[in-house]
């Protein structure tokens, strides 16, 4: 029999405790893929689900509405500090200002904000632009809701199919279009291969039932005509860009950047939000209490971005100190996703240091994530988690966390992957 879990007089300390110790709400993969596979019914969805057996956790995770709301604050303090002409003069500095000027309205799908929960607060340790797993774990949280495990609702403000057409047909119309988009392609490098491809097709799905005909494609299989942008045929109008080439400099990348280069093509998210919330140098700007104030964030938002951990940009300058307290810090490439090339500080050796003092780096001040405890087939295990906040524009759409082990969030655990999140009125 399934636990009952009681959290409505829970603490911060308690919900944390819930996470660390209780075997309570384990999720039945079996069941909730065969969920997924009939709600949806994309073809090979089941072969895909089941060539991903780490896409979905043992269990979900608690967060505390305290910790939530501060986690937004977070979110609506970086929004607005984006907003400032300071900032942004900065920050697209060191962006390909060929692209990164373009469709300057627009917000950005999908923007994804970490968060690492500390008995202090949430912490957030980085953003994304184009953040997957969205639609993966919408349909996760639908069939964990219907599974009717006791106290297990998982987060999820407002209707997610009406948030996600809205969240397009705003960006089309920020973009100076009218009407709404006729056919969106969702573009990535070899999207089949992808692991988060099932992610895709979910959005698919959702994008068509809402009255956008939507297409998956290759970057390397769109075209220019006279036209305009096409993909098998077809006038594409709308790109919901899952490229990780975010300034649109790769070859793959080259007919795609030369529509929209033309403005024949409206794409979210665009190398303009890498540049101004996902280049992880900004975390240096944002960090900085004295240096947002003196661009003229106002002072709430100022006193939420003093909880971000400290991070500063890596130089020749300040390499013999960073390396003297390495220990102290986690370090990762500016342009980095996926946790591919981070190293935590105390496990670095002089030959990565090296390549660090080669590329683009930041060092940020190490915050331990919290741990959710298991059970999987090899027995009982506490595995790591963040949390993300989906957003448009500042608002939330989903939360998400994801199980791991090792040094940064991936899909190899047994155990781990996304989860769903209760968030628990205290």
């Amino acid at each position: 029999m399934r636990p009952v879990i009681d959290l409505s007089r829970a603490g911060k300390s308690d919900v944390a405790a819930f996470n660390a110790s209780c075997f309570c709400l384990p999720l039945n993969r079996p069941a909730l893929d065969a969920a997924i596979i009939a709600d949806t019914a994309i073809p090979d969805m089941a072969t895909l689900l089941m060539g991903r057996p780490n896409l979905f956790a043992g269990t979900g995770v608690f967060l505390a509405r305290e910790d939530l709301n501060a986690m937004l604050d977070q979110v609506h303090a970086i929004e607005a500090a984006a907003e400032l002409l300071a900032f942004q003069c900065a920050a697209l500095s060191r962006a390909d200002c060929a692209v990164a000027n373009l469709q300057p309205a627009t917000r950005g799908a999908f923007m994804g904000y970490d968060f690492h929960i500390t008995p202090d607060g949430p912490r957030l340790i980085e953003i994304n632009t184009n953040a997957g797993g969205a639609f993966l774990v919408r349909a996760l949280g639908e069939a964990v809701a219907r599974s009717g495990a006791p106290g297990f609702v998982p987060f999820a403000p407002g209707r997610f199919e009406d948030r996600i057409y809205e969240m397009m047909l705003s960006e089309w119309r920020r973009a100076g279009r009218s009407g709404s988009p006729r056919t969106l392609a969702i573009v990535d490098e070899a999207p089949a291969d992808q692991y988060l491809y099932p992610d895709m097709l979910l959005g698919q799905a959702t994008l068509n039932r809402a009255g956008i005909e939507t297409i998956i494609i290759d970057a390397g299989g769109l075209s220019l005509s006279s036209k305009g942008l096409m993909a098998d045929g077809r006038i594409v109008d709308m790109v919901y860009n899952r490229l990780t080439d975010f300034a649109l400099a790769a070859p793959v990348s080259e007919t795609l950047r030369a529509a929209f280069l033309r403005d024949q093509v409206v794409v979210t998210p665009a190398p303009r939000h890498h540049a101004l919330f996902a280049d992880k140098r900004n975390l240096a700007f944002l960090s900085n209490n004295a240096q947002v104030r003196a661009w003229g964030l106002a002072p709430h938002h100022a006193d939420t971005l003093a909880q971000l951990p400290e991070t500063v940009i890596v130089t020749a300058g300040n390499a013999d100190l960073l390396w003297a307290e390495r220990k102290r810090y986690f370090f990762k490439p500016a342009g980095g996703f996926g946790g591919c090339a981070a190293y935590r500080g105390d496990k670095l050796t002089r030959r990565v240091w090296n390549d660090i003092l080669g590329a683009r780096y930041i060092a940020q001040s190490f915050v331990p994530p919290p741990v959710r405890q298991v059970s999987t087939d090899a027995g009982p295990a506490q595995l790591k988690f963040d949390i993300r906040v989906y957003t448009y524009a500042g608002d939330p759409l989903l939360l998400a966390a994801r199980a791991y082990q090792g040094q940064t969030t991936n899909f190899r655990t047994p155990g781990g992957g996304f989860a769903p999140v209760v968030v628990t009125d205290v």
